[in-house]
C-alpha cells in the first residue's frame, strides 16, 4: 500500500493557518522538519518552538485527489504558494522495524546490555540483559545522554534501593537499574507515550510488579538513588524537585547536558550535592555526585 504526501515549505508564522487546513483535509500524519539549518537544542519546559522555515509533510489515504488536495489547502490556507507544496507518492514500511533491524546489541560497562528484541542474547553468566522496544519514546542506549546514564547505573551497588527515573522516556534506565539489583523503580514523565512504552518495556523484561509510573513527581518521592536525563534547563528548573526526591547520601546524575552547559547545572546543585563531577561523551556531559546530609 502507497500513500499520498503533501510537502509543504513554508514560513513559521504560516503554520497557525496550515495546521487547521490540514486536519480539515483530513490529514492522517503531520510532521515538522527544519527547513534550513536551525537547531533547537534546549527549549524552555513547556515549550514547543517552530524553527524559521519549516517543511511540512501531510499524509493522506492512497487514491485520495492530488490536485483537489492542493486547491483546497490553497483556499483553506490563502498566501501559501502553489510552487512551495510538492505531491508526492510514499511506500507503505513499518518504520519502527526497520529502525530496529538496525538494532545492535550494545554493552555499557561491565555487565549491562541492551537488546533489540529482535535479537536473541546468548546465555552468559553474569551478564545483565535489557530487552528494548522503544517504539516512539526516546531511550535506546544509542545516545550519548543515555549511554551516560546506563553506564552509572551499571557501577552502582544498586541491591534493595529505590531508583528514581525522571523523564524516563522508554523507561530503559529505570528497567536497567531494576535488573542490576535495584528493588523498586519510579519512572516519572510527562509524556503519555512514554509511560505506556515504559509499562510495555517493563513488562518485556519481567519487572512490571516492581515499576511505578506517574506523570508527575507524587508527594513524597524519596529515592536511594536519583537519575534524569532531559535537557539542561529542565534539569535547573527541576533542581528543587529532584534534590528533595533524593535521599540523603543518594547518588544522583544529571545528563541531556551539551558541554557549554555544565557549569549552569553543577551551580545549580552544587550547594546540595557533594563529589559533583562532569563526565564527557561527544558533545554531551553527565554531571553525577551525592545528595549532601541535611545537618
Amino acid at each position: 500500500m502507497s500513500w499520498l504526501q503533501l510537502v509543504i515549505q513554508a514560513h513559521r508564522h504560516e503554520w497557525k493557518k496550515l495546521e487547521p487546513a490540514l486536519e480539515e483535509l483530513g490529514a492522517l500524519s503531520v510532521t515538522l522538519l527544519d527547513a534550513e539549518d536551525h537547531p533547537i537544542l534546549e527549549p524552555g519546559v513547556g515549550e514547543t518552538p517552530l524553527w524559521p522555515e519549516l517543511s511540512i509533510e501531510a499524509l493522506f489515504e492512497h487514491g485520495t485527489d492530488a490536485r483537489g488536495l492542493v486547491a483546497a489547502l490553497a483556499e483553506l490556507a490563502p498566501g501559501v504558494a502553489r510552487e512551495r507544496i510538492e505531491v508526492r507518492e510514499v511506500a507503505d514500511a513499518d518504520w519502527t522495524r526497520a529502525w530496529m533491524d538496525r538494532y545492535e546489541p550494545m554493552r555499557f560497562g561491565r555487565r549491562l546490555w541492551i537488546y533489540p528484541t529482535t535479537i536473541e542474547p546468548p546465555a552468559s553468566e553474569g551478564d545483565v540483559v535489557v530487552r528494548l522496544d522503544p517504539g516512539l519514546a526516546f531511550g535506546t542506549g544509542t545516545h550519548p545522554t543515555t549511554a551516560l546514564c546506563l553506564e552509572w547505573l551499571d557501577a552502582l551497588a544498586l541491591e534493595g534501593a529505590t531508583v528514581v527515573d525522571y523523564g524516563c522516556g522508554s523507561g530503559v534506565l529505570a528497567i536497567a537499574a531494576l535488573k542490576l539489583g535495584a528493588a523498586r523503580a519510579i519512572g516519572i514523565d510527562n509524556d503519555p507515550q512514554a509511560l505506556v512504552a515504559s509499562r510495555d518495556n517493563a513488562e518485556r523484561n519481567g519487572v512490571s510488579d516492581r515499576l511505578e509510573l506517574f506523570a508527575a513527581a507524587p508527594a513524597g518521592l524519596a529515592g536511594d538513588v536519583v537519575v534524569a536525563n532531559i535537557l539542561a534547563g529542565a534539569l535547573v528548573t527541576l533542581a528543587p524537585t529532584l534534590l528533595a526526591a533524593a535521599r540523603p547520601t543518594a547518588p544522583i546524575a544529571l545528563s541531556g547536558i551539551l558541554r557549554e552547559q555544565a557549569d549552569e547545572v553543577l551551580a545549580a546543585y552544587d550547594g546540595e550535592c557533594d563529589d559533583l563531577v562532569v563526565t564527557a561523551r561527544e558533545d554531551w556531559v553527565r554531571v553525577d555526585g551525592r545528595r549532601r546530609v541535611i545537618d
